[in-house]
């Protein structure tokens, strides 16, 4: 970890705010000090921030010749290693700002794939960030070595190896990397199949399932092992998740959700990646109930929470019932007011306030007439304890005069057995 530390690069960020750009594209004080935390989070370190106003952004450099040479030399004298802007850059402003800067030159959108790829652990998560990074890199293959402008021809007069089927090598890696695209959308597609399959089954069980949802760094991971003991390393700092987990959690004694964690959102998240991990975000559209976690301890929060309310837009899980959880209470000043409301709750996911108050919002939410009840099968009834084990939770079995159960059982289940409830 030592030698990781020893090694990390340098990193002079660059944010252009303009009048001609939207809102969500420019750069102000706080995409900047979130753009520095992803730095960090990268393993890189913020040597220094430059922020330029600007009427419209040039088209070849970005932020206009006279500030790259200022950016230049600002680099030199803090001997940075890399260059990192808050707004898109096209593939050839990237290009020239390179050439012209001499170090390496990322966008915000490129950091995050980083970091993505770096973190992603399951077979799907790294499927997703693959995806993503190959649409990125698609259209920044011109010019990126010079070897791709080479034309192998079919002359035979160039140079040995170079003799080749009369296609530039651009183009081969063109169509190489557009096949690589195809296969990981194959893959990603049995993945929402097998991911379809474990809905299917929990649908035929009648288990709700309940999605968090919030702003990255928002506590999503922390209430997930305070409601359900999962042990999911959390940590301040942004996009530690991003691997769904699920885990089944009893809410009351007659409910049972299985709740999944989900990646957090981001203002400026790259278009490739809600295309890319639509196959672990796709779980909203399915979910019964959303819990959207807002860190409320955080000046931002209103900013934040608008960013996940447009991304659930996005991903058509608008119409959902939905719970506002304000996380990390325990961090507003005494006397400040907290939000209110029939499905607001305010908690503190580190030292378990209010999640009890939590629960009941949940229980109250999803109450779909589940009741605890004690059956009495005949013997020759038998085949509807079987049924029970598929289709209810069954507590207790017990062979007397009759085949005593209790089991915890959803309306259609209670209509299949109503003759043998006890009075």
């Amino acid at each position: 970890m030592r030698e990781t530390e020893e090694i990390r690069d340098k990193v002079v960020l660059v944010g252009l705010n303009s009048p001609v750009l939207k809102k969500e594209q420019n750069a102000d004080e706080d995409t900047m000090e979130e753009l520095s935390a992803l730095v960090e989070t990268a393993g890189g370190e913020t040597v220094g921030i430059v922020l330029q106003n600007r009427a419209t952004p040039d088209p070849r450099t970005f932020i206009g010749e006279g500030k790259v040479a200022e950016v230049q030399l600002y680099c030199e004298n803090v001997g940075a290693t890399m260059v990192i802007f808050d707004n898109d850059l096209s593939p050839s402003q990237q290009r020239v700002l390179t050439e012209l800067l001499g170090i390496q030159v990322l966008d915000r959108c490129g950091l995050i794939l980083d970091i993505f790829a770096q973190r992603a652990k399951t077979k799907e998560g790294r499927l997703q960030v693959e995806l993503a990074q190959y649409k990125y890199l698609l259209p920044r293959l011109t010019g990126m070595w010079t070897h791709l402008e080479r034309q192998g021809g079919t002359s035979g007069k160039g140079a040995i190896g170079s003799k080749g089927p009369g296609e530039t090598q651009l183009e081969t890696d063109r169509r190489l990397i557009h096949k690589k695209i195809d296969k990981l959308r194959a893959d990603l597609e049995d993945v929402r199949r097998v991911r379809g399959t474990q809905r299917q089954q929990r649908r035929k069980n009648e288990i709700p399932v309940v999605a968090i949802v919030g702003y990255t760094n928002a506590g999503k991971s922390t209430l997930l092992n305070q409601l359900t003991g999962a042990g999911i390393p959390a940590n301040n700092r942004l996009f530690d998740t991003l691997d769904t987990t699920s885990r089944l959690l009893t809410v009351s004694d007659t409910l049972d959700v299985v709740i999944s964690d989900t990646v957090g959102f981001i203002r400026k998240l790259p278009h490739q990646l809600v295309e890319a991990f639509k196959a672990t975000l796709e779980e909203l559209e399915y979910a019964d109930l959303l819990l959207h976690v807002i860190d409320v301890s955080n000046p931002e929060w209103q900013a934040q929470a608008q960013v996940v309310e447009d991304l659930i837009v996005e991903l058509g899980a608008s119409e959902l019932p939905r719970i506002d959880v304000f996380n990390k209470s325990d961090c507003v000043p005494a006397g400040e007011i907290m939000p209110h409301g029939e499905d607001i709750c305010a908690i503190s996911a580190r030292t378990g306030e209010g999640v009890d108050r939590l629960l009941e919002l949940i229980d109250k939410r999803l109450d779909k007439g589940t009741r605890r009840v004690v059956l009495h099968l005949p013997y020759d009834k038998g085949g509807l304890l079987d049924m029970l084990y598929r289709e209810a939770r069954v507590e207790s079995v017990e062979y007397g005069e009759t085949i005593d159960v209790t089991a915890v059982c959803g309306p259609r289940t209670l209509g299949q057995v109503e003759a043998f409830i006890a009075e």
